[in-house]
């Protein structure tokens, strides 16, 4: 069901996306300096595969999606 969305709402729809885009880079950033820095460092390079991917995909959620 698609319903008509307020320009406040629009825009504090997008400035949260870019919150968590932002967070998930940040994550993904983390996981790949700490995996520099263990002896096993594919659990946490698959972490920051996963961050950077739900960094690129959560642009494409709309308000109808959750």
């Amino acid at each position: 069901m698609a319903t008509e969305t307020s320009p406040e709402f629009q825009r504090g729809w997008v400035a949260a996306l870019l919150a968590v885009r932002s967070w998930h880079e940040s994550k993904a950033k983390q996981a790949m300096v700490q995996s520099t820095r263990t002896r096993f460092p594919k659990n946490l390079e698959r972490e920051a595969e996963f961050h950077r991917q739900s960094a690129e995909v959560i642009m494409t959620l709309s308000p109808d999606d959750v």
